[in-house]
């Protein structure tokens, strides 16, 4: 086992100041750096990174064959008696590819703060995850963690603003989600994508961004368009409606005269409809019927 160090301020720029205040708040250390076996690190299970850049990785890991691990991994002893990673998955990944034994890790104090809460936190203050990871990782520490947006806005040092925009984002359709992620779109193009309600029309846009590769600027300028002619056509059919209710109502008030009954219309927008003629009993009927027959 190699030499152990104190932390010290290494902490704050390994994990980001909101990690070192939880530090100072809750009165908890990291207890050494030492060299730890591979075989007795586990990757963390609530790792917000999904995909890993294989490329990337074999880039990493060609340096740590020549330099070796430069910036420690950060551990954390679970139950079983294995290190789980809460910081530098990439550089554990990338040393087991170099094919070495041993890393440098900061072992932390199990009482500093949850295991889930630490990676989530470092990773987002990397700002090296793609948009929906940072999305679902705001999201993860509001149901899992108990924060608040305005919380959160505090504890990862963003507006509450983008954090909401961020969270939106989950709302996308999935295939959508996987373009971001893919940086097939960016982020700006999927917060356009979310102006628009009707499903078939959000699906159609987005095949059109990945086809002629439009701008964010363009595709807002085409979501404003189909807005405003919404917006008018809506306007169009609601003015034919009252005018056609207005007839309508008329022709209800002469059959209920007629009949001595109230008169209800139906129609549907295709034009489609029906008259009804409510009764209460089978004589009201046979009197309906009788002035039915008149009026022929």
């Amino acid at each position: 086992m190699a030499k152990k160090n104190a932390l010290g301020r290494g902490l704050g720029s390994l994990l980001g100041d909101a990690i070192e205040d939880d530090i100072a708040i809750n009165g908890g250390s990291c207890s050494s750096m030492m060299e730890l076996s591979l075989t007795d690190i586990i990757p963390n299970p609530f790792q917000p990174r999904k995909e890993f850049n294989k490329e990337a990785l074999e880039e990493l890991a060609s340096s740590i064959k020549s330099l070796g691990v430069i910036q420690p991994i950060t551990v954390k002893m679970n139950d079983a008696g294995k290190y789980e990673i809460v910081a530098g998955e990439r550089r554990y990944r990338a040393s087991k590819i170099a094919g070495i034994d041993k890393i440098p890790a900061y072992v932390l104090d199990s009482g500093i703060t949850t295991t889930l809460e630490m990676a989530l936190v470092e990773n987002i203050q990397r700002q090296d995850l793609n948009s929906i990871e940072i999305a679902d990782s705001y999201q993860t520490l509001i149901d899992d963690c108990g924060y608040t947006q305005d919380a959160l806005s505090v504890k990862v040092g963003k507006k509450r603003t983008t954090i909401t925009n961020y969270l939106r984002l989950l709302k996308l359709p999935d295939n959508i989600k996987k373009a971001v992620k893919e940086s097939k779109i960016s982020m700006g193009h999927a917060r356009a994508l979310l102006g628009i309600s009707d499903p078939e029309m959000m699906q159609m846009i987005f095949e059109q961004i990945i086809h002629y590769q439009f701008s964010v600027r363009k595709v807002e300028e085409i979501i404003h368009e189909l807005s405003n002619n919404d917006k008018e056509k809506a306007e169009k059919i609601n003015k034919n409606n009252k005018e056609e209710i207005g007839i309508y109502s008329e022709l209800q008030d002469q059959l209920s005269k007629c009949l001595n009954t109230c008169v209800k219309f139906r129609r549907n927008s295709d034009g489609k409809g029906k008259i009804v003629i409510p009764f209460k009993s089978d004589n009201e009927l046979e009197k309906i019927v009788e002035l039915l027959d008149k009026l022929n």
